[in-house]
Formats: structure tokens, C-alpha cells, sequence
């Protein structure tokens, strides 16, 4: 396909506002400004975009439940707190192409009546916060941001936000808290952000990869869009793989492609390098559940992946081949969510750590076969009992890894070993 999102990666000097707009950039900009608040966000909600963060939730939507009239002021958050593992996509937006968010940032901003964005950049991404200061001071100097952007009378400014690398600020109301000073803990909702959010006030948070796509609903309009995709799946979408393939790394795809397609074909991962055999896959990130080589003919979008038990979550494509230990895998999992955990909520905070103890002694041998039933119950018992979902994304996991692996956690116990070299 034409690519869209990531049409600047490979222009020299992509990052710079110069290059940007010599390649289209702020065309877009410059037609909402002539446009009405309510237009833009129904060209949003018809281009069925949905959001880029894991959940999928309608973009359009989401922004119509902030209020239109406030007597305080309201807010947009960018989520760049990328922290799942697998995913690798808003790093390369916010390296290559930073004017792309900032522009979908202004336009987001002159539809919803918000005055001031802050985007909450994971803290290790030290080159992506550069180049976003860097673009932000370039608007800054061409009065294309601040008191009056393209001398429209709009007002707007952006700030970014460094975090301190915590996987739970990924979750929009604990990225809130962060952002706020406080510790990175989930609030309970209601009250959502779109009436309680950053400072009390009302609050969007999007995701950088969702708010990068809006110039180029407004270039090319919501049709075109939503015809790039599947059913309820607008536009081109940036998918990522990692493992054992031929061409890690990440793609423009559209919305509904076939995860096999994507593993395979030459264009994108190249299917499995020579010596090995394509063992599962987890097709959105960590905390999705995994499929196996049979199910991989599914469109990759949100509905999709939920018809088969399973998740498109960020688009991170994790491929397991045949020399991977699946008990291991788990364990590994596990242990990374209790560390994440921020503790607030007992079945994340001692579930996470129980669940990775006991993978720990099977995979040395230690294990009892009551052990795997054990496992399941836990997950059960954590799976939507805590505030946000983090118990939630270790307990899916571990549990598809269980039903569709568990002779080889029964060969674990049975034989008192692990049958795969250690990595």
C-alpha cells in the first residue's frame, strides 16, 4: 500500500519542520482551521478510527464525551509512554516524524476547545523528547504554535512530559497521576477523564499513533480513511514484529490485514529465518494471548482478534519458533508484571508474584502437576479484580500459554526438567 504514516521515515532530515511541510505537512492544519470544531470531530468519528493505544476504543467518540462548554480549562494528553513489550512503533513517530503528532495535536485541539496538550514521553526515549522539544521550538518561532497559531486567534501549547519508565503509566489515569506529580497509581472510574482528568479538569488522553493519523484524515478525508481497513477499522496501521523472522521491524499495513500474510510475505516479516519452525505468536504485545500456526489466517484488527480468543492490543507481533520453551516464556512474562505492578491492588500485587514463583519451579523441575490447575485459578481469580488492567495482562497471557501448551508444562513435571537449553 501507499505509505501514509510512515511516508518521511526515510527523508533526510524527516524530523525537521522545513521537510515536513516542503512534503505536505500542515496543509492539513491550515483546512481545519477553516473548519467548524463539530465537523472535525464527525470526520473523525466516520474515518473509524480507533484508538492506537491497545484498547481500540473509537476516537470520535471518545472525543465527543468531553463537554463542548467548561468553566475550567480542558486538556489533551498524549499517551507516548510506550512500555509494552513487542511495541516499537511511536518511537520511530516521535524520531522521524515529530510534526506529524504536533500537527494532529493542534487540530485536536482547535476541535475540542482545548488550549494546552502535554505529551507523556516514557523517560528512556531521550532522542524522541529531543526532537519533539526541537519541532515544538521550530512552531514556536514560525507562530504555528502559542497565542495565535497561523494567525487564526487559536491559542495552543504543547509541553513534553518525561516519565520515569514505569509500565503502569501506560494506563491513562495512573500516566495522569505522573503527570500530576504523584505516584503512577490508577484512579478508580468513574469519574472518567473526559470529566475528572489531569489538574480535575477534563481531560482527553489519545495515543501518539492514534493523534498522528488525524492530518491525514483531514488531508485525504474520513472515507478514505475508513476504506483503508477493514469493517469498523479505519485507515493504515502501524504493526511491529520481532522473533526469529527474516525482516523484524516495523510496518505500514492496512487495518485487517492476515497475520499470516503479514509473517510471511516478503514485504513484511519474511516468515522464519532458516533452522526453525514457527512455534505460536502473540499478535499484540505481551498481554495478549497467544495463537497458534492454525489461527493465523485472522484479519489483524481489534474485532478480529477478539473473535479468536485473542487480542490486536498495540499491533506488536511476537514470534515464538520452535526452540523457545513455552514455561520459560511464562515465567518470564510473569515475573515482568509483578515488577511492573504498582502494588495498589492485592490480587495484582501478590497474584503477579504467586503465578511467577510457581512457573519459576516448574520450569527448574521442581514443579507438581496440581501446580497447572493452581495457575489457572489464580489467573481466574486476578482477571478483572483490580483497578486497571495489569493484573489482567499477566492472567490472559499465562493462562492461553496453559490451554494451549500444557503438555509441555506436564512434561516439565513429569521428567523434573526442562527439556530446551537455557538462553
Amino acid at each position: 500500500m501507499e505509505p501514509v504514516l510512515t511516508s518521511n521515515w526515510k527523508v533526510e532530515r524527516s524530523y525537521t519542520l522545513d521537510v515536513y511541510e516542503r512534503r505536505g505537512g500542515y496543509a492539513a492544519l491550515r483546512k481545519a482551521l477553516q473548519m467548524s470544531p463539530d465537523a472535525i470531530v464527525d470526520e473523525v468519528k466516520r474515518s473509524n478510527l480507533r484508538g492506537r493505544g491497545g484498547a481500540g476504543f473509537p476516537t470520535g467518540v471518545k472525543w465527543s464525551f468531553l463537554p463542548k462548554q467548561s468553566d475550567v480549562p480542558k486538556y489533551l494528553v498524549i499517551n507516548a509512554d510506550e512500555g509494552e513489550p513487542g511495541t516499537f512503533k511511536d518511537r520511530y513517530i516521535m524520531e522521524l516524524d515529530p510534526h506529524r503528532l504536533l500537527e494532529g495535536c493542534i487540530i485536536a485541539g482547535w476541535a475540542l476547545g482545548i488550549h494546552t496538550t502535554y505529551i507523556f514521553i516514557r523517560g528512556e526515549m531521550k532522542l524522541g523528547a529531543a526532537r519533539l522539544e526541537m519541532a515544538i521550538h521550530e512552531l514556536r518561532a514560525k507562530g504555528m504554535l502559542g497565542a495565535n497559531v497561523l494567525g487564526s486567534g487559536f491559542r495552543h501549547q504543547i509541553h513534553v512530559h518525561r516519565g520515569a519508565g514505569a509500565y503502569i503509566c501506560g494506563e491513562e489515569t495512573a500516566l495522569i497521576e505522573a503527570l500530576e506529580g504523584k505516584a503512577g497509581q490508577p484512579r478508580l472510574k468513574p469519574p472518567f477523564p473526559a470529566v475528572v482528568g489531569v489538574f480535575g479538569c477534563p481531560t482527553v488522553v489519545n495515543n501518539v499513533e492514534t493523534i498522528a493519523c488525524v492530518p491525514t484524515i483531514l488531508d485525504r478525508g474520513a472515507e478514505w480513511f475508513s476504506s483503508v481497513g477493514s469493517d469498523k477499522n479505519g485507515g493504515p496501521k502501524l504493526v511491529q514484529i520481532s522473533g526469529r523472522v527474516k525482516n523484524p521491524g516495523t510496518y505500514e499495513v492496512p487495518s485487517g490485514i492476515s497475520l499470516r500474510e503479514f509473517i510471511e510475505s516478503p514485504q513484511y516479516g519474511g516468515g522464519m529465518i532458516e533452522g526453525v519452525t514457527l512455534k505460536a505468536v502473540i499478535p499484540g504485545g505481551s498481554s495478549c494471548p497467544s495463537l497458534l500456526p492454525s489461527e493465523l489466517d485472522v484479519g489483524m484488527d481489534f474485532d478480529q482478534m477478539r473473535n479468536v480468543g485473542s487480542m490486536f492490543g498495540t499491533g506488536g507481533v511476537i514470534v515464538i519458533d520452535s526452540t523457545q520453551c513455552i514455561v520459560r516464556l511464562a515465567a518470564r512474562t510473569a515475573h515482568f508484571y509483578h515488577h511492573e505492578s504498582c502494588g495498589q491492588c492485592t490480587p495484582c500485587r501478590e497474584g503477579t508474584g504467586w503465578v511467577a514463583r510457581i512457573l519459576d519451579e516448574i520450569e527448574a523441575g521442581r514443579g507438581r502437576q496440581e501446580d497447572l490447575d493452581l495457575l489457572l485459578n489464580i489467573c481466574d481469580n486476578m482477571e478483572g479484580a483490580t483497578i486497571c488492567p495489569l493484573g489482567d495482562a499477566m492472567a490472559m497471557p499465562v493462562r492461553g500459554f496453559l490451554k494451549k501448551f500444557r503438555s509441555e508444562f506436564e512434561a516439565h513435571v513429569a521428567d523434573r526438567r526442562c527439556p530446551y537449553p537455557a538462553w
